[in-house]
């Protein structure tokens, strides 16, 4: 599947922050979804209906520009998502930070279409003992499955130089 790229230009921040007045040294989305695919470990945030934030590790693949995961539908994460589907998806590293807002929602995925591609992708994840089948995410209840669209992202490998804010497109930032 192909998706159209965002645009992209500077975010709005600060005057202290250094950021450059030009687009000169913006990151291309492909350095980004390079980011996403390679990452083993991702964190999601997500809210609580009480207002209270939750944070939790998730593994999952960066795949048709969205992130796939799966786990219980129990899980404080995805109980919060059924109240109030919009999250936030952020990579581990903070010097080369990758930020993404969006919104989660239960899906399932065909064993001889997206779920061979999702199992593919789950490959990463074979040393650590985690080899879903293709067919794991074909039933009525999608095995668990949920996919986070993106609306915007934020991104620098070399703050300030590089900041870079990403619009999804069908979003407003």
């Amino acid at each position: 599947m192909t998706t159209q790229p965002p645009t992209r230009d500077r975010p709005s921040m600060p005057a202290g922050y250094g950021l450059p007045e030009d687009t000169a040294g913006l990151l291309d989305w492909a350095q980004v979804r390079e980011r996403l695919v390679a990452s083993k470990s991702y964190w999601l945030a997500t809210v609580r209906p009480d207002g209270r934030p939750h944070v939790v590790p998730r593994w999952g693949v960066w795949l048709d520009d969205r992130f796939y995961y799966d786990g219980s539908p129990a899980t404080v994460h995805v109980r919060n998502l059924r109240s109030n589907p919009a999250c936030h998806l952020n990579l581990e590293d903070g010097t080369e930070a990758v930020l993404i807002e969006g919104t989660s929602i239960a899906t399932r995925a065909d064993a001889d279409g997206l779920g061979a591609r999702l199992a593919a992708a789950f490959g990463k994840y074979h040393r650590d003992g985690y080899r879903p089948e293709p067919g794991a995410w074909a039933g009525t209840d999608g095995g668990g499955l949920r996919v986070f669209q993106p609306a915007g992202a934020l991104a620098w490998f070399d703050f300030p130089k590089d900041a870079t804010r990403f619009s999804f497109a069908g979003h407003r930032r």
